[in-house]
């Protein structure tokens, strides 16, 4: 059981080299562009005169005088914006004066949308308010879309002005149609 045998042994430890791989981080911030980030929330103490722009989503329940570009945007209850909107998701909760254009759009009941819409999917809840222009659109978000939308609405007066292709279908006609 005690022998002498054991006591002139010496362990020697593991000498192998140790790998010179990188440790991998779980930082959040090397993870941004993987998955769902946290949105931007503007809480409704906030009053924003000029532009928000964000790559992410932004839930905004502030007041702004300017405009919001987003990936996702929802709009609440006691929120007020007037300016243009840009995003590709859109819900709205609570009052917008100014252009929405956005792929999906959706009006809650609470919603009250004065502006014109541009849109590639709309959704409007039974009780939203909307006073203005509707337009779907298959790219809501480009600027040619954009400008052919603008050259075809209807001007103060009530007429509708011709896009240079309609013209140029007509013979080249300067013609304004009446709506």
């Amino acid at each position: 059981m005690f022998s002498k045998e054991r006591e002139n042994q010496i362990e020697v430890p593991n000498t192998q080299p140790v790998s010179e791989k990188p440790i991998e981080s779980t930082d959040s911030t090397q993870q941004k562009g993987k998955g769902r980030v946290a949105p931007s929330i503007i809480s409704a103490d906030l009053f924003i005169e000029g532009s928000l722009k964000s790559d992410g989503d932004i839930q905004f329940d502030g007041r702004i005088e300017g405009s919001i570009r987003s990936r996702s945007l929802t709009i609440g209850e006691k929120a007020t914006i007037n300016g243009e909107i840009v995003a590709d998701d859109v819900t709205i909760r609570g009052r917008v004066q100014g252009s929405v254009r956005a792929r999906k759009v959706h009006l809650s009941n609470t919603s009250h949308v004065e502006g014109d819409i541009f849109h590639n999917a709309l959704g409007v809840e039974s009780g939203a308010f909307f006073q203005g222009n509707c337009r779907h659109v298959d790219d809501p978000l480009s600027a040619e879309s954009l400008s052919e939308l603008h050259a075809t609405m209807t001007d103060k007066q009530g007429k509708t002005t011709q896009t240079k292709d309609q013209q140029k279908s007509q013979g080249g006609k300067d013609q304004i149609a009446a709506a």
